[in-house]
């Protein structure tokens, strides 16, 4: 370390590294609770949350990813709506298929 100064916590880390066990494992004193390595059963509990709660929540009313193509008008309308304007949209023609199922009729 060469032009920096050895500070005492600097000192204290290169002690316990050449303290360390032969095998390089951490070794628990038995003080500190929250310093107890785990057990693989805890490991294994904990993965599984982790993997768990990645990614998005499941829904029930599960949706369906297509490809469509529409006006720019009703583009221009949905997203000066501002973020969430595809849901709002969802919701507009859900609404509709709702309160007029025979729509589709009219338009010839």
């Amino acid at each position: 370390m060469n032009g920096s100064k050895m500070t005492t916590q600097h000192k204290a880390i290169l002690a316990a590294v050449k303290n360390a066990p032969p095998s390089g494992d951490y070794v628990w004193d038995g003080k500190d609770e929250d310093e107890r390595p785990l057990t693989h059963e805890e490991m294994q509990v904990g993965v599984a949350a982790y993997r768990k709660a990645r990614g998005r929540p499941f829904s029930a009313a599960r949706k369906e990813q297509v490809s469509v193509r529409y006006s720019p008008e009703v583009l221009t309308y949905f997203r000066s709506t501002g973020d969430g304007w595809q849901t709002r949209m969802d919701a507009a023609l859900r609404l509709l298929v709702q309160k007029h199922p025979d729509w589709l009729e009219k338009l010839g």
